[in-house]
């Protein structure tokens, strides 16, 4: 496993990108969120949609299955979600006009459309808009001085080249950027980290380093007099903190699980990620982002993005691990008392056409689509928002990005009109939709 503090490796860039203000947080019923996003446009049909009713060539060839909430359906596949409908609500009516995954992508992950021509937004730029988790880095950070307040695994999405946009802070700076894990935690070899001491480190000869870059922070802090860069050094500490405290490390640890409850997310990339986000934000990180793996030529495949073999590709690779890995979560964080204060969200960038096409996918689909909440304060066993018969466009109750990241700042105490500002200092609310008030 590799890990990153934005994208820089575990080095002396680390304090910096550590980095937070002391802004406080308002009274929320979550302290923490997950964030599942289920890269490449999950279909709103074969998952928390499906339209018995419609034309074969709309519904595919899935059916419905009850959930244990009356008036409530989702798609055959989903057997183990099903039982959990008490615990979550579907938001039936996301909409948007972005077709494109990066830009698209970009629209979901920070609330804002993309500014500029949606080309750039295969790459990262600094005069992106910033990630949930980098607002939520910046406005309410972690409450544990050893954890990073935002967390990505097992990967930033980049499934043809560059990261996509979006996925780190952005205007806000290096400071906010996530910790980025990459790695499989399936994997047999896979390790807490770097965020062990490397063998033949003890903590005096670290400490005997830490004085050593006292030095090298008087001109960090001359610097900051000459408005180069912020002053590094209460980053450092915090990154020494870090090392030396090993919460960081038991919190990435999944061998400290039992192997019963690493069987119940699933052996596969997806569930063990999905652990390591429970076990994160039971050690204080404010917002922890799980990306569904995939690379057109490379591992996970087209991923959720199904223009070909659709139906067969859900039914073996997308939906099995999706539903025990997301069914995992919601019991295990109830069972321990977490669910009330985490928020999870289940979304992708869009959904998926209509119609079928000729290598019998579904192509991309923003007009609309379905994203999961549960917890941190939303009332489970409810539906919001409809769409029409053939699962096309928005019926009813249209919600935005921006209503959708709104309302995630609404359930973790960030009022959504709360203002961060850019590299030129003009002043932006963090989203610019309506919290969903009826789900709480």
């Amino acid at each position: 496993m590799l890990l990153q503090f934005g994208q820089a490796g575990f080095g002396l860039s680390l304090p910096l990108l550590l980095g937070r203000t002391a802004a406080a947080a308002p009274a929320a019923k979550a302290k923490s969120c997950i964030l599942l996003f289920l890269s490449g446009g999950p279909s709103q049909y074969e998952t928390f949609d499906p339209k018995p009713d419609a034309p074969l060539e709309y519904r595919g060839t899935f059916g419905p299955i009850r959930t244990n909430v009356s008036g409530i359906d989702v798609c055959e596949h989903l057997p183990l979600l099903a039982r959990q409908a008490h615990r979550f609500a579907l938001v039936r009516s996301v909409t948007h006009t972005d077709g494109g995954h990066p830009s698209g992508c970009y629209w979901m992950i920070t609330g804002r459309r993309y500014p500029r021509a949606p080309v750039r937004a295969a790459s990262m730029s600094r005069e992106d808009d910033p990630h949930f988790g980098s607002v939520l880095a910046q406005v309410r950070p972690a409450d544990t001085p050893a954890v990073p307040s935002f967390v990505t695994l097992p990967e930033q999405m980049n499934p043809v080249g560059p990261v996509r946009a979006g996925q780190h802070a952005g205007f806000l700076g290096a400071a906010y950027d996530p910790m980025v894990v990459n790695g499989d935690p399936n994997a047999p070899g896979f390790t807490p980290g770097e965020l062990r001491l490397l063998d033949g480190i003890s903590e005096g000869r670290l400490h005997r380093r830490r004085a050593l870059l006292a030095q090298a922070n008087l001109r960090a802090r001359l610097e900051e007099e000459a408005g180069a860069r912020p002053d590094l050094q209460p980053h450092y500490a915090q990154a020494f903190d870090l090392l030396t405290s090993g919460q960081a490390g038991r919190a990435f640890d999944l061998g400290l699980e039992t192997p019963a409850t690493r069987d119940r997310y699933g052996r596969h990339i997806f569930g063990q990620s999905t652990l390591m986000a429970r076990r994160l934000v039971e050690a204080g990180v404010r917002l922890v982002a799980v990306n569904w793996v995939r690379h057109d030529d490379g591992p996970g495949g087209q991923g959720w993005d199904t223009h070909s073999t659709h139906l067969p590709w859900c039914k073996d690779e997308l939906l099995p691990p999706t539903d025990r890995a997301v069914s995992a979560l919601l019991a295990d964080l109830d069972e321990r008392g977490m669910l009330d204060e985490t928020l999870v969200v289940v979304m992708g960038e869009f959904g998926r056409t209509p119609k079928f096409n000729a290598n019998g996918g579904r192509d991309h689909w923003p007009d609309v689509f379905s994203v999961l909440l549960a917890g941190g304060g939303i009332r489970g066993g409810q539906v919001y928002g409809a769409s029409t018969p053939d699962g096309a466009y928005p019926a009813a109750d249209p919600v935005t990005p921006g209503d959708l990241a709104a309302t995630l700042y609404h359930c973790l105490g960030v009022r959504p009109e709360t203002e961060i500002v850019d590299r030129l200092n003009r002043p932006f609310p963090i989203a610019d939709g309506q919290p969903l008030l009826r789900l709480l």
